[in-house]
């Protein structure tokens, strides 16, 4: 047991996915869409690999959370629906996954409204969490998801439990804090078209890493985000490693299986108790 979480949960495991599709390229450039490769890649994610990952933790008994770029969504309607019928929380992530840190105001704004509506029209629920793309905000996006009301944030690095953030105009937001290395990026990212030269890791190197950080976490009594994208971690061999740390974490009977979603009400309604954190928004021109 933690005194940090209620009940007889010693630490929070969440496992999300961010399924970027082919909206992260086609964000920057639109010629990308003239690379068959490179599309069918990222297409893989939405199209195969979700469906196996939703088979996945259903024989594990977990629910996740899937932050859904707009364009993405709108263009897999089933995919998402069915994601919210199976009890997973539909995060935003944008509508074309364009970082808020390289757009106007009026841009981020018009994103935001965006992907809230496709995504309130195909579960009947507006989502309560945010994950900006490639976790870079600008210094307009905390307020501007407190005024939408959001309850968290997840792309921030400045803890490793939860935290409150001051959100501007006297509003707040949870911050659900992520790490490069708890995402399967580094491990597998490589794209050569957009410069994405990682050579792919032995599925080991993640599991081992992933590994030894649970066991830290559960030892402190704290939290872990896994931050993971359908056409990574959806290969054959990505999700069968998947698959054992799951297991492995399972062992541990004082482990809570959470959505983001969930973990950032119990800090909302005062469940759990954490601090204020400074966000460092600097101020811009």
């Amino acid at each position: 047991m933690s005194e940090r979480w209620p009940g007889n949960t010693r630490c929070v495991v969440t496992l999300s996915f961010d399924i970027d599709g082919v909206s992260s390229y086609l964000f920057r450039n639109r010629e990308f869409a003239r690379f068959p490769s490179l599309m069918s890649m990222a297409e893989f994610g939405p199209s195969v690999a979700v469906p196996r990952i939703l088979d996945l933790l259903d024989g594990r008994g977990v629910h996740a959370s899937f932050f859904i770029p707009g364009y993405v969504a709108e263009t897999h309607p089933d995919m998402v629906r069915e994601i919210a019928d199976r009890g997973h929380e539909v995060g935003h992530h944008g509508y074309l996954h364009e970082p808020p840190a390289n757009l106007t105001p009026v841009e981020e704004a018009r994103a935001l409204d965006r992907g809230t509506e496709i995504i309130l029209g195909l579960t009947g629920a507006a989502p309560r969490g945010y994950r900006s793309p490639s976790w870079e905000l600008s210094k307009d996006s905390l307020e501007f998801l407190a005024e939408r009301g959001f309850i968290y944030d997840s792309s921030l690095m400045g803890d490793v439990m939860p935290y409150w953030v001051d959100a501007g105009a006297g509003l707040q937001l949870v911050e659900l804090p992520i790490h490069w290395e708890w995402d399967d990026f580094p491990y597998f990212g490589f794209a050569p078209a957009v410069g994405a030269r990682n050579a792919p890791s032995d599925p080991e190197v993640p599991f081992n890493v992933w590994k030894a950080g649970f066991d830290a976490i559960h030892e402190t009594g704290e939290a872990l985000t896994l931050t993971m994208h359908p056409h990574q971690i959806g290969r054959p061999a990505r999700l069968a490693m998947l698959d054992r740390l799951i297991e492995y974490m399972q062992t541990r009977s004082d482990v809570a299986f959470m959505r983001c979603e969930d973990v950032a009400s119990w800090v909302a309604d005062g469940t759990v108790s954490v601090p204020m954190r400074n966000p460092l928004r600097p101020e811009m021109d």
